[in-house]
């Protein structure tokens, strides 16, 4: 691989390779800070555009694409409490408290740099260990995913503002939505009421639209629109001072190896990695009692974790053929229309081409720094447009966002079924995070638990027994579970 280097940036190094970076990174921010586009939609909407292109500049294009629009999420989920991407969910819950209290740009700072930070650690880890991961990813069978979605799970609680009772129903609620349609293993339809546009499952871009965005207007609509501006003042990103990293550090470390581990593991995605790391740096946070109500902290880990996913993604997408999440499914088409296949001998057969995609994923992840200054900085203007034209806008990027995906009119049903149910939900000051977590997860957790018992004719005890991975994991979810009872009883 190294021999590959000087060959991979002849290829960047180009007026095509440098425009392809540039140009992709700073659509990817845009298409991501725009409700309703997200990570998916973006590269879906630009994968035609690479069929005319070489290999690698096709590539790096949709790496850029996909880094960008990951950190993207974060301005509109904190400028407008709309996240572009269902990981920018999590940025939402302390993003957006601090830019209602005049700290627009501060907390964009923090989302920038812990971005930044994050998606360089992931693609440092990419160049240096991929071959090692992907065989470490194989080891992860359905019993260590479903102990890892356990674990996952315990955010519901962690995230939970004000009752937890509520939290639960929240998280009940969003796991029930993501059984509705055919079962994973039978292919039996349920849940469906005799609708067929049920079958395929709501659609999960649509419900976190829905329960954010199209909530938010409504919401907004209901106290009254001023007729003025948004009343979140910005004036552009304002980096954190040095200081203020005192104590942070840790955090930030904690969260990027998150991010990068459950990247790594195929089928998680960005926004699992978000909530864990969340849940996490409440947990161990100094400052934890401050969570959801604008603290620094929460931005950090949602966003370090969120990009440090998209390093780790590509680790089984590149070395094994198995998408790491939505979006390197996506990508994958593209690898196969150039010629390329994924798999056990990909690096090996195109050391030049690898060289050329982890330097410019480096390269892309270091460009978020300059070109999400200016991008947020544009933003500026569209904070001052009149609220009702900000919001009849965001309601017009909803819809062709949420219809572009499927082309499924059915889906804005659901948009606006889940807006409304939001809106009656906020109202009642449950909290929608946990929602989204369980619709995130529950897929994933009933496919692996219901595999893990056909593995093991019936027993749950030998999830433990026979699987070391799995029970470790199994072993820090019962503690995280516990922790604040045993706390409670030990200060007693």
């Amino acid at each position: 691989m190294l021999e590959a280097i000087p060959a991979a940036l002849a290829l960047l190094l180009t007026p095509q390779g440098i425009a392809t970076l540039v140009l992709g990174t700073a659509l990817g921010i845009v298409l991501g800070a725009m409700p309703g586009i997200g990570s998916t939609v973006a590269v879906a909407l630009v994968l035609p555009f690479t069929l005319t292109m070489e290999q690698a500049p096709a590539i790096i294009l949709l790496l850029a694409i996909y880094a960008g629009s990951v950190y993207g999420g974060s301005i509109s989920a904190i400028l407008i409490n709309t996240p572009g991407t269902p990981a920018g969910a999590a940025t939402v819950l302390d993003g957006t408290p601090m830019a209602r209290a005049g700290r627009a740009g501060e907390a964009l700072g923090w989302a920038t740099i812990a971005s930044v930070i994050g998606g360089l650690s992931s693609a440092v880890l990419l160049l240096m260990a991929a071959p090692q991961l992907a065989a470490f990813a194989l080891r992860f069978g359905p019993i260590e995913t479903f102990a890892l979605i356990c674990l996952g799970l315990t955010c519901i609680v962690t995230v939970s503002k004000g009752s937890v009772i509520k939290g639960l129903v929240a998280g009940a609620l969003g796991i029930f939505l993501s059984s509705v349609g055919g079962d994973p293993i039978t292919g039996e339809v349920r849940f469906t009421f005799d609708q067929y546009q049920l079958i395929a499952g709501f659609n999960l871009l649509a419900v976190v639209i829905g329960i954010f965005a199209f909530s938010e207007i409504l919401i907004r609509i209901a106290d009254g629109a001023d007729g003025g501006g948004n009343k979140v003042e910005f004036d552009g990103l304002v980096l954190p001072k040095f200081a203020a990293w005192k104590g942070r550090l840790a955090g930030l470390v904690k969260s990027t190896l998150i991010g990068c581990g459950v990247g790594v593991l195929p089928g998680t995605g960005s926004a699992t990695a978000a909530f864990i790391s969340y849940a996490e740096a409440k947990r161990s946070s100094p400052r934890g009692e401050s969570f959801g109500k604008g603290e620094p902290d929460g931005i950090i880990a949602a966003e370090s974790a969120n990009n440090a996913v998209t390093g780790g993604a590509l680790v089984p997408t590149l070395a094994l053929g198995i998408p790491g999440d939505v979006i390197t499914a996506v990508m994958l088409a593209t690898f196969t229309l150039h010629g390329i296949t994924p798999g056990v001998r990909l690096m090996e057969d195109n050391p030049t081409l690898m060289a050329a995609i982890f330097l410019g994923f480096f390269l892309i992840n270091l460009l978020l720094l300059p070109l999400g200054m200016v991008v947020s900085k544009i933003s500026a203007p569209i904070l001052r447009i009149r609220e009702p034209l900000m919001l009849g806008a965001i309601g017009v990027l909803c819809v062709l966002g949420v219809y572009y995906v499927r082309g499924n009119p059915f889906d804005l049903l659901v948009m606006f079924g889940a807006g409304v149910a939001g809106f009656f939900l906020r109202r009642a000051d449950y909290p929608m995070a946990p929602l989204i977590i369980g619709m995130v997860l529950g897929p994933a957790f009933e496919l692996s638990l219901r595999q893990g018992l056909i593995l093991t004719d019936g027993s749950i005890l030998a999830f433990v027994s026979g699987h070391p991975i799995s029970a470790v994991l199994l072993a820090l979810t019962a503690l995280v579970l516990l922790w604040p009872v045993a706390r409670r009883i030990l200060l007693k």
